[in-house]
């Protein structure tokens, strides 16, 4: 844009820079909005970067969590022996550590990386808002500059115009043969004084347009490149943080790898450690009764009280031929001990009274046994302890005895006599357990004798073995085949005493047998007291229904409950009061 003035003659050409301050005002502007936007992205980066570390702070927690709610309460004595139990255990330590690791990443994320930049995006801003703070600065005294030299010419324009009027007035009225001298010379005076005042106003504007043009030259040549090179390394040193940022994210999870690795290492680790041979052993070793295998039930003869007669001669399963030969059955066995032997088989049939659980005697032999033992060893440690109480005891009341300054010794003595008393109690308790200990030690070793007598003396047997020592009356039952029913005892064979060991067990007798039943249907026995049954089942009836209507039976095993009388099919023996057999 330009103007010309023409003044006494002269033209003079103004250049008016409107298009290098507009363009320089634009780069300001997009510079100002690429920096925004670059811290913008920062702190977008950044809220990325908590997110994550939120979700491994939360990942560790619920891995932590998960661990807890997995780990065993019980403590360590009660904690299961097997190897796949101790390695999943394992495997929760691991998984433990591997939530360490988690929280490890999260804390060196949310330190050196979402730090670092919360707090580099502060100094950003605040430099950021320096550099356009003095661009800003800049760009207004440019324009209080070019203001000035615009007044400045826009005062010199006026000026020149009106000189050019009195010039024109002066020329009319000297020209104007009517004219008088006084307004000559009126506007003569005019004239100088305008042509004086252009004459002011256009040194005015070139001062100004002077000290405009080195303003502006040293606004784009120095302060706005000035300016735009801070603005630029500020950019550059922020895509450099942002670069640094993003190998800290990473480092962050590389330095935990190798931990992690071993985490995992250990869980294969854990794994093949299952032994299910070592599983088998522990569940064998503790579930291990001392038990013998019970002995086979005798056979009972419901048909010793029927006549025979000529032509019923194999009425009770043995030719009429050999019975003669036989000659007549030998003697019953005592039912009293028949009734003894059936409960000492009580693993399998009739579980005996509940004794006292204080010699841990409603246990099994072996269990009894690991029970005492396990108890010897606790109170023995506790007996320890109190005799390492009296020592130190004894002790303190020889410094007080030799430093009567430091206490008094006759105030120990009482605590001494509980801690003796204590010691008293618990070697009372521990000798207790220790008899019955070697009762039960006593017992396996007395049955292991007589297990092996019985194999080495197995062609003439007296007696077979009962699960817990004693031994039942019927030597029949020693060679006798799953498939053949073994028939009365011989008559030249010896009894045994049947009273042999009876001093061993309390029990009651079981009700004598009244008749027997078979099973119509199946029956759950879910409830207390009731006697699970197969259909076709054949059971011994023991108590008739009473009109409530259930009756009272008896398995070939020895369980004894009742069952529905509508259930079952009820023969019931004629001479049952008379002839009263036991099982």
């Amino acid at each position: 844009m330009s103007r010309v003035y023409r003044h006494n003659g002269l033209d003079e050409t103004l250049m008016i820079p409107s298009g290098k301050l507009a363009a320089a005002t634009d780069q300001f502007d997009n510079l100002d909005k690429h920096t925004q936007w670059g811290i913008d992205f920062l702190e977008r980066y950044a809220k990325f970067v908590k997110e994550r570390l939120d979700i491994e702070q939360n990942y560790a927690k619920q891995l932590r969590n998960l661990v807890k709610k997995y780990c065993p309460k019980r403590s360590k004595d009660e904690e299961p022996r097997f190897t796949s139990c101790l390695s999943f255990y394992s495997i929760l330590n691991e998984l433990n550590d591997y939530a360490g690791q988690r929280e490890v990443v999260a804390e060196e994320m949310a330190h050196k990386v979402y730090g670092e930049l919360m707090r580099y995006s502060q100094d950003l801003k605040a430099e950021r808002k320096h550099h356009l703070q003095e661009g800003r600065k800049a760009q207004q005294y440019l324009d209080h500059s070019w203001k000035q030299m615009d007044n400045s010419k826009r005062k010199f324009e006026r000026e020149c115009k009106e000189a050019e009027k009195s010039q024109i007035n002066f020329d009319r009225l000297d020209n104007d043969i009517n004219a008088t001298k006084s307004e000559v010379e009126k506007a003569k005076a005019q004239l100088y004084l305008r042509t004086h005042m252009a004459d002011e106003s256009k040194n005015e504007y070139a001062a100004q347009l002077q000290n405009f043009n080195a303003e502006q030259w040293k606004h784009f040549n120095n302060a706005i490149p000035h300016i735009f090179k801070n603005l630029q390394d500020m950019d550059e040193r922020r895509t450099v943080k942002l670069g640094e940022t993003y190998r800290s994210f990473a480092e962050a999870e590389r330095r935990v790898i190798p931990i992690v690795s071993k985490c995992l290492e250990g869980m294969v680790s854990a794994a093949k450690a299952v032994d299910e041979r070592r599983d088998a052993s522990i569940v064998v070793e503790s579930f291990k009764s001392g038990f013998d295998p019970p002995g086979d039930f005798p056979f009972e003869d419901f048909s010793q009280n029927l006549s025979r007669t000529g032509s019923d001669g194999t009425i009770s399963g043995t030719p009429k031929g050999e019975r003669e030969r036989e000659g007549a059955p030998g003697p019953r066995p005592d039912p009293k001990h028949m009734s003894r032997t059936k409960n000492k088989l009580w693993l399998f049939g009739k579980k005996p009274k509940a004794p006292s659980l204080e010699d841990f005697s409603h246990l099994p032999p072996e269990q009894r046994r690991k029970r005492l033992q396990q108890r010897i060893d606790e109170l023995s440690k506790e007996l320890q302890k109190e005799m390492d109480q009296r020592d130190a005891l004894n002790k303190m009341k020889d410094v007080y005895e030799k430093n009567p300054q430091m206490g008094d010794p006759s105030s120990l003595q009482p605590k001494i006599s509980e801690t003796i008393c204590n010691m008293e109690k618990l070697r009372s308790e521990i000798h207790k357990n220790e008899t019955w200990l070697s009762e039960v030690e006593g017992k396996q070793s007395s049955r292991g004798d007589r297990r092996h007598s019985a194999d080495n003396h197995h062609h003439t047997p007296q007696g077979r073995e009962s699960p817990e020592g004693s031994y039942t009356e019927d030597t029949s039952q020693e060679h006798h085949t799953p498939h053949r029913r073994p028939g009365p005892p011989q008559p030249g064979n010896p009894n045994p005493d049947p009273h042999e060991f009876d001093d061993e067990f309390d029990d009651d007798d079981p009700l004598p047998v009244i008749g027997h039943c078979k099973a119509l249907y199946s029956f759950d026995g879910q409830n207390e007291g009731t006697l699970v049954m197969a259909e076709d089942e054949v059971l011994y009836i023991i108590e008739e229904d009473k009109g409530d209507g259930w009756t009272r039976a008896r398995k070939q095993g020895g369980e004894e409950g009742y069952v529905p009388t509508s259930y079952v099919e009820i023969t019931l023996e004629k001479n049952s009061k008379g002839a009263v057999t036991y099982i």
